[in-house]
Formats: C-alpha cells, structure tokens, sequence
C-alpha cells in the first residue's frame, strides 16, 4: 500500500469519526430535550441517572445490530467473490 493510498484512507476515517460525532451530539441534545420534558427542567440525579443508563443500553444494543449488519454483508460479499 502507497504512502498516497495509506494518508486518504486515514483523512477518510477522521471525516468519518468527525460527522459521527456531530451525530452523536445532536442526538445527545434531542434526547436531553426529550428528558427535560419527561422529568422537567430540573437536572436531578434520578433523571440524569435514567438518562445515562437509557443512553448507554440504546448504543449498546445499536453496536450489536450494526456489528451483526456488517458480519453478514462481508460475508456475503466474501460469498460473491468466491
């Protein structure tokens, strides 16, 4: 692999994680909004504990499926190269 090729496939993967991140952060601020409706605009700790522990079973559960989405699609693509 090209020094050239190796740099692009890196700059590629920053822009990735980049636009990821600004995903994540929206969705961050709409959940928040979300639970301010829920529990009012009071931050308490139930609520910021509710939140966290919400978010955090939701990323999980969308690593799984997104992991499970990206072992099949290679080995179908595996598959058709065979």
């Amino acid at each position: 692999m090209s020094l050239k090729t190796e740099v692009i496939e890196k700059i590629a993967a920053l822009v990735t994680a980049a636009f990821g991140l600004v995903a994540a952060l929206a969705w961050n601020g709409a959940i928040q909004e979300i639970f301010a409706l829920v529990f009012g605009e009071q931050s308490t700790l139930l609520a910021m504990l509710a939140y966290a522990i919400i978010v955090t079973i939701i990323a999980v559960i969308a690593v799984i499926l997104i992991g499970r989405a990206a072992a099949k699609a290679k080995g179908e693509d595996e598959a058709a190269k065979q």
